[in-house]
């Protein structure tokens, strides 16, 4: 029997042992979601760790080495201090003529209550015409589950273990993955030493039906404008037209910086974006994304751009400026004619790969400070994620591409993600290692939202992806050694 048929046998032979236990994969996900491991509600800080240590448990039960490690603690705004989730950092197998993967996921979610909306209990995982809703069933216990239920087959199967596996599974992803990045500098020249590929699924596909590889994001940097003319508010009437009043001057500010067709009018905003090159704009054309559909999920009548290859380059890979808020004004139902001494402006600026976010915060201050005002000034940015880009040549992508047509039958969209991805950024950036991210969910998934799903086929195809994925990177990457090793002989 040929190499190909020996390898296309064992696929199918995975494949039906996923299919006949998608029951007992459905329980686990089920187990797991009733779980209410809200990292952003102090109160529920005790069920994150009861569900690291059913993580931590179910690794362990693979023959997994896992070690839970301690992060301490972190304060609150109104002085609490909670413990930190431990995170998981979990291995399987040390074949050393194997390739290393290293998964990172997340077991904490978003809050939800049924009373905010829910058709179902968001703490049980309930079917419905082949959807799964529950909360972390898409974002990002499914996920999780499906890589670790892929793993469990071969192990099951009693089949020789493609690649080593690596575990990163954390507990406070959603609420800013605190204590994560100082964890992976440490382990930079241990757990990750022997690492060659990281893969992350934590995002979705851009449709319903079609897969998809990620291979960036934009990045995001917040900032606050705050305007003050004295220590207290004044009466409209006895000083109204004779002051340089704050909030006219802030919505003054604010108005410059984008114009009506959303162009942002910072000078030199534009000039860290890569020019977009026409084999790239060719790309967009093949890419499935309708239109209508992402207008009425958005509950908006038109878009600034009318055909599916503007909207994706400006939603991936032109910056974009978006004003949130404005602090400190009157809001209240009614009317209250006061002139408020200080308020703050809120914006951010989703940057794209090239762009420096230190030289896009003297610019955003360059172009603020042009107001020709007495009253103080103040900018600040709070929050600055960088961007991520990866290549989509290197053998994570190619092996993942294989896998997709293996199990669904079709190559995959190549897509970027408009919002920010820090995790990706931060893995790439500290440990050197290649990063993919490989999404299994449905654009309509409702990660966040009060109809949160994942389908019974995303799910369970997607275990099959992870599985078929697995062999193909160790197909590639062996291949590559034999090459590099017939180079060096020669």
């Amino acid at each position: 029997m040929s190499s190909s048929s020996s390898s296309a046998l064992e696929m199918e032979i995975i494949f039906q042992y996923i299919d006949a236990h998608q029951s007992d994969f459905i329980k686990d996900l089920k187990e797991w979601v009733a779980v209410e491991s809200d990292s952003i509600q102090p109160h529920l800080r005790k069920e994150v760790m009861r569900m690291m240590t059913l993580a931590a448990d179910r690794l362990a039960a693979l023959g997994a080495t896992v070690n839970l490690v301690n992060l301490g603690s972190h304060q609150l705004p109104d002085g609490q201090v909670l413990p930190l989730p431990s995170v998981i950092l979990g291995e399987l197998g040390k074949d050393p003529q194997s390739p290393t993967v290293c998964f990172y996921g997340h077991v904490d979610v978003q809050p939800a209550k049924k009373e905010d909306g829910w058709n179902t209990d968001p703490y049980t995982l309930t079917e419905i015409d082949g959807n799964l809703y529950g909360r972390g069933a898409t974002d990002n216990k499914g996920p999780v589950l499906a890589w670790i239920n892929a793993v469990e087959t071969f192990r099951a199967l009693k089949l020789a273990m493609p690649v080593n596996f690596k575990f990163v599974i954390e507990g406070m992803e959603e609420a800013g993955s605190l204590g994560l990045e100082k964890l992976l500098e440490e382990e930079k020249q241990s757990f990750f030493s022997d690492v060659d590929y990281i893969v992350i699924s934590d995002n979705l596909w851009l449709s319903n039906k079609k897969p998809a590889l990620t291979y960036g994001s934009r990045g995001n940097a917040c900032f606050f404008v705050e305007v003050e003319c004295g220590s207290k508010d004044l009466h409209s009437g006895t000083s109204g037209g004779i002051i340089y009043e704050p909030l006219l001057d802030l919505i003054a500010l604010l108005d410059s910086l984008v114009d009506s067709t959303g162009h942002i009018l910072i000078p030199g905003i534009y000039d860290g974006v890569a020019a977009l090159m026409e084999e790239e704009r060719k790309s967009y054309e093949s890419i499935e994304f309708d239109l209508e559909e992402h207008r009425n999920n958005c509950g908006v009548k038109k878009f600034r751009y009318g055909t599916k290859e503007e909207i994706l380059l400006h939603l991936w890979r032109y910056p974009s400026l978006s004003i949130h808020g404005i602090e400190g004004a009157f809001h209240e139902p009614g009317i209250k004619t006061v002139i408020p001494a200080k308020v703050t402006g809120k914006f951010s600026i989703r940057q794209v790969p090239h762009m420096d976010t230190s030289v896009l915060k003297k610019q955003v201050r360059d172009k603020s400070f042009l107001w020709n005002s007495p009253n103080q000034l103040k900018v600040s940015m709070p929050l600055g994620a960088e961007p991520w880009l990866a290549d989509v040549n290197n053998l994570l992508y190619k092996a993942a591409r294989r896998a997709i047509k293996t199990v669904f039958g079709e190559d995959p969209d190549f897509i970027r993600d408009g919002s920010t991805i820090p995790v990706a950024r931060m893995f790439q950036t500290v440990t050197q290692k290649s990063v993919m991210m490989l999404p299994i969910g449905a654009a309509d998934d409702g990660e966040h939202s009060q109809k949160e799903k994942i389908s019974r086929h995303n799910y369970i195809e997607g275990t099959k992806l992870f599985a078929a994925f697995f062999l193909e990177i160790s197909k590639l990457h062996r291949n590559l050694y034999v090459t590099s090793q017939t180079e060096t002989i020669n």
